[in-house]
């Protein structure tokens, strides 16, 4: 098995392991309410970090030779695409956590 695969179930693993043993729904909330604070106000810095570099790298392959050149294209569509997610999980993340949550109070904490 991959090694980055490995380390993506161990952390998930572990975000998991934190949120089934909460202690209380209060804590639950808590945590929930903190990763959508993390998503809302973290994820859309680092997509538009992404979209300025990818196209920092795309200009700059393009004064490069062919194969660089080459290699620039891939890597700036990497980062657009890695964009693109990051601005789907910001989209769905809140619907996603009001069902995991299932309150009507939970809208209102991450909207």
């Amino acid at each position: 098995m991959n090694i980055r695969k490995l380390q993506f179930i161990g952390l998930f693993a572990i975000l998991l392991t934190g949120m089934a043993f909460a202690q209380t729904t209060q804590t639950l909330m808590s945590g929930l309410t903190a990763l959508c604070t993390f998503i809302n106000s973290i994820i859309p810095i680092v997509v538009m970090l992404m979209l300025v570099g990818a196209g920092a790298v795309y200009a700059g392959g393009q004064m490069m030779g062919a194969e660089t050149r080459a290699r620039a294209n891939v890597w700036a569509t990497s980062m657009l695409v890695g964009a693109l997610i990051g601005i789907v999980i910001v989209a769905v993340a809140p619907g996603i956590l009001e069902t995991m949550y299932g309150g009507s109070s939970w809208s209102t904490m991450c909207g």
